[in-house]
């Protein structure tokens, strides 16, 4: 298998397990089943809260600077044109394919926020590597300012379930930048650092090892400081304060949460490869890979499918913990058999045949 098919095909693994962190975490947020279950039960389930969707978005990133590497290293003025307008077109297909999803109301939708990072894309391929970093750092800073001068919780109810006024101008502009699920401060700093990773060669067989060990060094660097800042300002801001400015948690998304969220995506990109790389002839390792390049329609289908049938079956609201883990196991497990199947007789799955025909 050569490097760059190995790369593809490793992103497409990674992709996959991202699928199966978000599907885990939205079935337990559609059941409302946060808060119930065995301590351990919470603890395993809130591992994947925030991480999964960040590596999505992180793996976006990194796939749109692959698309577009030609373009940018040829500086040819028609071939960066063409990139632009397949970013332009991909935009509008995921932001219309994410406002259905919120149409029919599923309000936790990733697809449109990841249109306007793709929209931001197309600006910036012809940027250098430290213009994009710059831009990460920029807009990290401002993210965590606007947590402490305007109000997070504002359109929200207690619970962070129900958002008042969504469908306004003012409400939907505010979730879309600020205070929504994905809001594009500071979740576009996730792309970005795709985008810059995408441009490198950090995960071939001689650096590696080197980027595992640091990126989860990084990780256990973040929450520790995380959990020290809480404990130390407690006492003066108050503990509700020093979590909300302090936390991992993705909601409010906090500029610690972002680079713990960073570090430990790129550790997982790591181990992909090198599962990969060893196990890349086996049947379940195919069978994810194949997974993961139906992503989008395993992430539309595990809304309107997986989440449908338990509204029609009247069990949507009323599932426990346990209920929504094995569930969601359960569609992955579904999902990855679906997949193997459908790539033996199709190239792409059945949404990413529909915008492959339109961008």
């Amino acid at each position: 298998m050569s490097y760059s098919t190995q790369r593809i095909t490793a992103l497409d693994y990674a992709r996959a397990w991202a699928i199966f962190g978000m599907i885990i975490v939205n079935y337990k947020l559609a059941m409302q089943a946060e808060n119930d279950g065995a301590t351990w039960l919470r603890t395993i389930a809130g591992l994947f809260e925030g991480r999964a969707s960040a590596l999505f978005v992180i793996l976006a990133g990194i796939g749109v600077s692959l698309m577009t590497a030609k373009a940018r290293n040829s500086k040819n003025k028609d071939l960066i044109r063409q990139s632009r307008n397949s970013l332009y077109r991909r935009s509008a297909f995921l932001f219309i394919s994410g406002i259905l999803l919120l149409l029919a109301g599923w309000s936790a939708d990733i697809l449109h926020y990841y249109a306007v990072f793709m929209l931001a894309a197309s600006v910036l391929i012809t940027v250098s590597d430290k213009m994009i970093l710059g831009l990460f750092a920029a807009i990290l800073l401002v993210s965590q300012m606007f947590l402490v001068v305007f109000d997070y919780s504002e359109g929200w109810d207690p619970g962070f379930h129900e958002y008042t006024g969504f469908w306004t101008l003012a409400g939907f502009c505010r979730n879309l930048i600020f205070n929504g699920f994905h809001p594009i401060f500071p979740w576009v700093c996730f792309f970005l650092i795709g985008m810059w990773i995408g441009r490198k060669q950090w995960l071939d067989r001689g650096k590696r090892k080197k980027v595992l060990l640091c990126s989860l060094l990084g990780t256990i660097v973040f929450e520790s400081f995380s959990y020290f800042l809480i404990k130390w300002t407690s006492p003066v801001l108050d503990n509700e304060a020093a979590n909300y400015l302090f936390t991992t948690k993705p909601m409010p998304p906090t500029m610690i949460y972002v680079l713990s969220g960073t570090c430990l995506a790129v550790a997982i990109l790591a181990i992909s490869f090198y599962v990969v790389d060893y196990f890349g002839n086996s049947l379940l390792t195919r069978a994810v890979i194949n997974t993961g390049q139906l992503s989008l329609s395993h992430y539309i289908g595990h809304v309107i499918i997986g989440l449908g049938f338990l509204e029609i079956a009247g069990y949507l609201e009323n599932g426990s913990l346990s209920f929504a883990i094995s569930y969601g196991c359960g569609y992955f497990i579904i999902a990855i058999i679906f997949s193997y199947v459908w790539i033996k007789w199709m190239e792409r799955g059945p949404v990413e045949l529909i915008m492959r025909k339109f961008c």
